[in-house]
């Protein structure tokens, strides 16, 4: 697996896969060089994207590898290497966030992640925070 940031040539595939956020917003992260693509001979199997928690944290908006792609580690890496990055940019720690009720919470308990509060908005399941000194 290679990893890259994303170029405006991959905006079909992450439009194809993140509904989270708009096409615009989707520009902007290439832009600023917020997106990390995996990829293995030439194709992308997934992608990392990120923004600043209070403007001064990297946080980790949306983590996402194909369906046959998962569970052989490539999240994993992927992660690792934005970890890397971050701190090599002279971050010290580093947050993401998942629902509560998903399975996901788990994954980054096991890469050292440790919950520090969340909360919930209107019916939407309880958001975690979670946060990790690299």
């Amino acid at each position: 697996m290679s990893i890259r940031i994303a170029q405006l040539t991959d905006l079909h595939f992450l439009k194809q896969y993140d509904k989270h956020i708009s096409e615009n917003e989707l520009v902007n992260a290439i832009n600023q060089e917020h997106i990390l693509i995996a990829e293995i001979d030439g194709k992308n199997i997934g992608w990392l994207r990120y923004n600043y928690f209070w403007d001064n944290t990297p946080f980790m908006n949306m983590l996402f590898i194909l369906s046959e792609y998962r569970s052989k580690k490539y999240g994993t890496n992927l992660v690792v290497y934005w970890e890397e990055q971050m701190k090599r940019l002279g971050f010290n720690t580093v947050m993401t966030s998942t629902q509560a009720n998903e399975y996901a919470q788990h994954f980054y308990y096991k890469l050292g992640y440790n919950a520090i509060g969340g909360f919930s908005i209107g019916n939407d399941p309880y958001e975690l925070l979670l946060s990790k000194e690299i």
